[in-house]
């Protein structure tokens, strides 16, 4: 009898586990992709005002994205670049150089964009 017990136990266990795995993966993607989306959008926002030379509004929005792309999973290799590119863009508009600030930023924009 408790052979029974416990053989209904552990398939009750593997049952929660195989059910709510694909769940958690799920919620994941998801939280991945809305952390693309806010990273997107805050870099969008720092080329505006890199543009318009407002250099430190920029530098605000370029740390927000870059804490949220901390949050990002999955395709890590696109990520890092990205990365690599608005933290040059971030150094270049400290400098005031609107020209490769405006490249770099639109190249990790368009590569935050391909996830």
């Amino acid at each position: 009898m408790k052979l029974i017990q416990t053989a209904g136990a552990t398939l009750s266990l593997l049952l929660a586990v195989f059910i709510t795995t694909p769940v958690f993966a799920e919620d994941t993607a998801a939280v991945s992709a809305l952390n693309v989306t806010e990273v997107i959008s805050y870099v969008e926002k720092a080329l505006i005002e890199v543009q318009q030379s407002d250099f430190s509004a920029a530098n605000l929005h370029l740390k927000a994205a870059r804490a949220a792309a901390e949050k990002i999973t999955g395709n890590e290799a696109i990520v890092k670049e990205a990365n690599g590119s608005i933290i040059q863009g971030q150094i270049e508009s400290k400098k005031g150089d609107i020209a490769k600030a405006s490249a770099l930023l639109n190249k990790g924009l368009s590569l935050y964009k391909s996830l």
